[in-house]
């Protein structure tokens, strides 16, 4: 009986009114925007599922209905309490440097587009992304414990943060640079927020700059100069580098007048663009004709055919929005007391703005091929739960703080009538 009024509690009026709103309305244009730019950006998919005799809206069905999953999972996950979370964090964090290390193992391991990011156990996934969110959790679990500690814990702790941040990130690394820099960056923001000694952040951004250079140097001029094949975990290196070079001298190129396979994906992109941006608001929803040319037009391109239908007006609305999320992640971690909660939720609202903000980057050109999807709108399965498991934990720690604040204040007006009635 205890159990059943507990769940009912939950859902009753008043708990509902601890609910982050602005979270649950960015999330919700998310997914509407997501499902309208999918009706054209999944063209391609729906011509081969013409091509096999199928039906050709089950794109549309599949990415729909993961949509709405993670809306169900964001709602159950904000109604946990933040302690469990936080331990459920460690258990994952140690799952996913087995799952990751697992994707170079024979049989298990899933090679597409010559990167080996996805893991096969019965169903196919990333790895990574269950990677990104445990490991922000954990690191603000173990930055937030340094308070008040002595320094030889305080050392002890920020070590294990920054020796876990290393293991992830350096086996990301092995198959996707961007992700990995991506998140240590997160984390190196999240140990400034902790306010971590600044001689210790400036080295470690010293330090990873020179492996940085120094890889990029050996891969240069001891691989691609020499034209000598690199094989193993780090033969993708060769393809970061070639990218890199092809940015640097794009700079300083005419664009290109005719279209290969080499240069298809940027290309398009930037007709995308360019077409999108002749009026206000696109060629409108539906319209778009590069969606028929550009490879993975539901994926990592996905931005393109967005801009090109919705033009100015939908790309700003769009930025709009993950600024939104980020800007609420900075304004309600300031009402927190607790200080894991606040860089928990600082943690996945930087992790989710900066990934959109370098999707659409790469679609405009301003920066290399990076293979980053845009979050809540670009296709794959993992990916749209992952990222509605981030909302669903930001969330949760507004609720929770939320409920606390509710219940400090009803305490204080409670002892202030007592005061009151004391001194009558």
């Amino acid at each position: 009986m205890k159990l059943t009024d507990n769940i009912r509690q939950l859902f009753s009026k008043e708990h509902r009114s601890y609910y982050d709103k602005v979270f649950w309305l960015m999330m919700v244009f998310l997914v509407a925007i997501s499902i309208l730019t999918d009706f054209s950006a999944s063209a391609q998919l729906a011509h081969r599922h013409i091509a096999n005799g199928s039906n050709h809206l089950i794109p549309i069905y599949s990415h729909t209905a993961f949509l709405l999953g993670g809306l169900l999972l964001a709602y159950v996950v904000q109604l946990l309490p933040s302690w469990f979370i936080r331990g459920l964090a460690y258990v994952l964090v140690a799952l996913s440097i087995v799952f990751l290390l697992l994707t170079f193992v024979p049989g298990f391991g899933v090679e597409i587009n010559g990167a080996r990011r996805w893991l096969r156990l019965g169903i196919v996934f990333q790895p990574s992304e269950i990677a990104k969110i445990s490991l922000i959790i954990v690191v603000a679990d173990l930055l937030a414990r340094m308070d008040g500690k002595d320094p030889d814990q305080r050392r002890k702790l920020f070590i294990a943060a920054l020796a876990l941040t290393i293991v992830i990130c350096g086996l990301i690394m092995l198959s996707n640079l961007s992700t990995a820099v991506m998140l240590g960056g997160v984390v190196f923001i999240m140990m400034f927020l902790a306010r971590v000694d600044w001689k210790v952040l400036v080295g470690m951004v010293a330090t990873a700059v020179v492996l940085l250079v120094i890889g990029y140097s050996i891969v240069k001029f001891g691989y691609i100069n020499q034209h000598r094949e690199m094989n193993g975990p780090l033969k993708r290196s060769i393809t970061w580098v070639n990218r890199i070079d092809k940015k640097l001298a794009s700079d300083d190129e005419p664009l290109p007048t005719a279209i290969n396979d080499d240069n298809r994906q940027e290309v398009c992109s930037y007709i995308a663009v360019a077409r999108g941006s002749r009026t206000p608001l696109g060629v409108g929803v539906g319209n778009s004709k590069e969606r028929d040319f550009l490879p993975l037009a539901f994926a990592d391109s996905v931005f393109a055919i967005y801009v090109e239908e919705t033009g100015i007006i939908g790309a700003v609305a769009l930025i709009f929005i993950y600024l939104t999320i980020l800007f609420r992640a900075c304004t309600s971690s300031n009402r927190f007391g607790d200080h894991a909660a606040m860089l928990m939720v600082m943690g996945l609202g930087l992790l989710i703005t900066l990934q959109a903000f370098i999707s659409m980057a790469v679609v405009v050109g301003i920066g290399p091929v990076t293979g980053q999807p845009l979050p809540m709108i670009s296709r794959g399965g993992t990916g749209i739960l992952l990222t509605s498991l981030y909302f669903g934990v930001m969330m949760a720690v507004s609720r929770e703080q939320n409920q606390i604040k509710a219940q400090t204040l009803v305490i204080e007006k409670e002892s202030m009538q007592d005061e009151a009635e004391l001194v009558s």
